[in-house]
């Protein structure tokens, strides 16, 4: 039994990626010590390639070597884990050389792939096998788009993103299960992958890797990694919850189970955590998703667009080069008129990079609305609508579900939104807890720790420390203005 471990946890998102070195204290019945140190970030930044969006992976890799070489230096370190945004993957050949970037889940290749896998394969039949809602970004799709290129002919493995770093860390391939739950090529019945629905969709079983349960050890560093690293040789890596959600969730302060999460950064995950997967018509209809969870819960969650439309705004806005600052823009939209226009956040319109801020505008002139007047009404609608957004899933959710929530957890770096905070509490006429903002680095770092035999052993103990340990803050809802967010929600349902 272990007094303390010290862990690094990489944590990669669609716009930047960081190392947090952690230490967890005591043993299994203890666990009161909780310390994060953030050990480096950097950018994450994709490039577009005669007419291709790709990831700049190997820019990533360096930016976790030298995140590590700075965990290191912090103290020495027990384990490195690895967790990433879902469905994008890497293709290596026999050798294990990369069969090119990866290609990122924005690009346009997935155009019409939907409709060409729904006609091997109906809605309801794949829906019944993989539980995942259906989204152009699905890796079945991104898969259906790249049939018959000399890459996927040559391919002998398929890495999801944390996986394939994970590879390079230590010469170990696998797929770790809460990320390769999200392909929409997982039986999340079985917990197998769904090797039937890949003949059906044209898709070589054979490149799928064997999969990997968080918190199993993935392998040492190798001698190379390690040195380019500055850790000791034979460091482990170990896995975690590998889907970035995955580890959020793990890390919600919750006690007890009637709660529901919203899981706030570029994207949002709005869900409930189940013990079963909901594989009903309605909840197909809904367009939900049942994701692998850490310990064999279910992630049972609507994707939303998230702060990525407020992203691509400020990026706008700072294309001229006057960088344009968040808070004060936050600080106006408090000030504007609530709810004088709105959008739905997942119109496919808003997917891809681009003139955010035109998009929106004539998303709401087509509606009949005004049109957002200036930079703060228009970060107000955004605000609003992702609100309404949360009070839909949220309610429905637990339709679906059959279970109450009396809370909404807000994790990730939206939790640090106050605004977004107090109007998805107004929304969905429920108290919202906000934090942690380092959400999915605490997951990761539990997770390992958990595996050297220290910490919490459960999600309810993990979930204790935190409750003891992060600071959070409660939002409770203006009930009074429930009429004026029914009246929005009929506008864009």
């Amino acid at each position: 039994m272990s007094s303390g471990v010290t862990v690094a946890a990489v944590d990669l998102g669609a716009s930047g990626g960081r190392v947090i070195s952690g230490r967890v204290g005591g043993g299994r019945a203890g666990g009161g010590r909780l310390e994060l140190t953030e050990a480096g970030r950097f950018p994450n930044v994709p490039v577009t390639v005669h007419g291709t969006l790709h990831w700049d992976i190997l820019r990533l890799y360096r930016g976790v070597l030298e995140g590590l070489r700075a965990a290191a230096r912090i103290g020495e370190l027990d384990s490195v884990g690895i967790d990433a945004w879902g469905v994008d993957y890497g293709l290596i050949d026999h050798s294990g050389a990369l069969l090119g970037n990866p290609v990122h889940y924005r690009d346009a290749r997935t155009t019409g792939m939907m409709a060409s896998v729904l006609a091997r394969v109906p809605a309801t039949e794949l829906y019944a096998v993989t539980g995942i809602q259906q989204l152009p970004i699905n890796t079945i799709f991104q898969l259906a788009a790249a049939a018959g290129t000399p890459q996927l002919r040559a391919a002998a493995s398929l890495l999801l993103i944390p996986d394939l770093l994970s590879y390079w860390l230590t010469g170990e391939t696998g797929a770790e299960v809460t990320n390769a739950s999200t392909t929409q090529l997982y039986d999340i019945g079985a917990g197998t992958w769904a090797t039937r629905l890949m003949q059906q969709t044209g898709i070589p079983p054979g490149i799928f890797p064997a999969l990997r349960q968080p918190g199993e050890l993935i392998g040492p560093m190798l001698a190379g990694a390690a040195a380019e690293a500055g850790v000791r040789p034979g460091l482990p890596v170990v896995t975690v919850g590998s889907h970035d959600t995955a580890s959020a969730v793990a890390a919600v302060p919750a006690s007890g189970g009637n709660f529901a999460y919203i899981s706030c950064g570029t994207w949002s995950l709005v869900g409930m955590e189940l013990d079963q997967p909901v594989l009903s018509e309605a909840s197909r209809r809904e367009n939900f998703t049942n994701e692998t969870g850490i310990d064999g819960t279910i992630r049972y969650l609507r994707n939303v667009m998230g702060l990525w439309l407020l992203q691509e705004c400020v990026r706008t806005w700072s294309g001229a080069g006057r960088p344009v600052r968040l808070e004060p823009l936050l600080a106006a939209a408090a000030r504007a008129a609530p709810l004088r226009c709105v959008i739905d956040p997942g119109d496919p319109g808003f997917l891809a990079p681009g003139d955010m801020p035109a998009r929106i505008t004539a998303a709401c002139v087509r509606a009949g609305q005004p049109a957002p007047a200036g930079r703060a009404q228009l970060v107000r609608c955004i605000i609003d609508s992702l609100a309404l957004a949360y009070r839909q899933a949220v309610a429905a959710v637990q339709e679906l579900s059959g279970r109450h929530a009396d809370t909404v957890h807000i994790v990730g770096g939206g939790s640090r939104n106050e605004l977004l905070c107090q109007l998805t509490a107004d929304a969905c006429g429920l108290p919202v807890v906000a934090g942690p903002v380092e959400a999915t680095a605490l997951g990761n770092i539990l997770v390992q720790a958990r595996s050297h035999g220290c910490g919490p052993a459960d999600l309810d103990g993990m979930r204790a420390l935190l409750r003891a340990t992060a600071e959070l803050r409660r939002f409770e809802p203006n009930r009074g203005d429930a009429p004026a967010w029914a009246a929005a929600a009929r506008r864009i349902s």
